[in-house]
């Protein structure tokens, strides 16, 4: 994979292998497809909605853990003169849920790293429920050990509350639902529910292809949920080809000590290598940067050795096309019948 002019090391090693990755890793890429689910999202959420539940859904290194974090951040600033008001206020939360080896999923870790993210050194709002107005300390309900799940689930309850969190955005979602009976998957579902209702914070569940189809088990799960696709830039279509490389020509201004101008030629590449997922995009280019900064600077040799194999790619892949199918054909079921339904009228 060489190309004229392009295929011969700069012999100098400008920055270190760590400098490299976190000018990679450092700024997110508001890349034209987030920018879409963006305005989604915004449209499902707004005004927030706390009956239901969005289910952001997309092929692992799509973006989605960028995703979430681009809507927190936009709910901060869109809410920036109210904070200044309220020192407490904490608009929307972004947690990942945690995997603890266990066959169960563990509530309690879930809940400690919301109250983590809600607590912070900023003054809480108090209610009598909650603080004595006399002493000024913690009442806790003498029914209840502060230790004990039913604790946690309260206290995260009223910390949503008392922050005025309007979105709860978890990440990796799909651990809440893995090795999940039926029965199991419906009372995880309506747990976050219940969250969602008591709290009166929308819940935006992000995870690869699998929650959808954990979710999809059974219509008492699926109605609980709006989804929405996270898909990938394809190599069929004119418009995504266009979009990945000027993904491409950014990672190529972010590096610019190893990828300025020399990117854009390997762009096919990258985009068949990566299926077009760009956070898949940007592990290659990291491992490609710790290559060339151990080595001789830019060299194409040190990108191809970067590149998942074939074993990787075909593995992504039929995960991807798996999740595709999956979620597709509803959509266009969906569309088909809104337009039969316009004819007839």
């Amino acid at each position: 994979m060489t190309t004229p002019d392009q295929d011969q090391p700069t012999h100098a090693c400008p920055i270190t292998a760590e400098q490299a990755v976190r000018a990679l890793s450092a700024r997110r890429m508001r890349h034209p497809r987030i920018k879409e689910r963006m305005a989604d999202l915004c449209a499902l959420m707004y005004p927030p909605t706390p009956d239901e539940i969005v289910l952001v859904c997309g092929p692992t290194g799509v973006g989605k853990s960028t995703l979430g974090k681009f809507l927190v951040e936009d709910a901060v600033s869109g809410n920036h003169a109210l904070m200044n008001q309220d020192a407490g206020l904490i608009p929307a939360v972004y947690v990942e849920a945690p995997s603890s080896g266990e066959r169960e999923f563990c509530w309690a870790l879930l809940y400690h790293q919301i109250l983590g993210q809600l607590e912070g050194d900023l003054p809480m709002r108090r209610h009598a429920y909650s603080v004595d107005a006399k002493s000024n300390r913690l009442v806790i309900p003498p029914t209840l050990s502060p230790n004990s799940l039913a604790a946690l689930r309260t206290a995260v309850e009223k910390a949503l509350k008392d922050r005025g969190t309007s979105h709860l955005v978890i990440d990796e979602a799909a651990h809440i639902m893995q090795h999940q009976n039926l029965r199991r998957l419906t009372s995880n579902m309506n747990t976050l529910k219940s969250l969602s209702n008591r709290s009166g914070a929308q819940i935006v569940l992000s995870s690869s292809y699998d929650l959808f189809q954990m979710v999809s088990l059974s219509g008492q799960l699926a109605r609980r949920a709006q989804v929405l696709h996270f898909d990938r830039y394809r190599q069929d279509n004119d418009a995504d080809i266009r979009a990945f490389m000027a993904c491409v020509q950014w990672f190529e201004k972010a590096l610019p000590e190893f990828f300025r101008g020399r990117l854009l030629p390997y762009s096919e590449v990258l985009h068949e290598n990566t299926l077009g997922c760009v956070g898949t995009m940007r592990d290659v280019l990291c491992r490609a940067a710790r290559f060339m900064a151990a080595a001789d600077g830019w060299s194409p040799k040190h990108l191809e050795r970067a590149l998942l194999t074939v074993a990787q790619r075909d593995r992504i892949l039929a995960e991807i096309l798996e999740g595709e199918e999956a979620i597709n054909p509803g959509m266009t079921h969906a569309k088909l019948r809104v337009d039969s339904v316009r004819k007839a009228a």
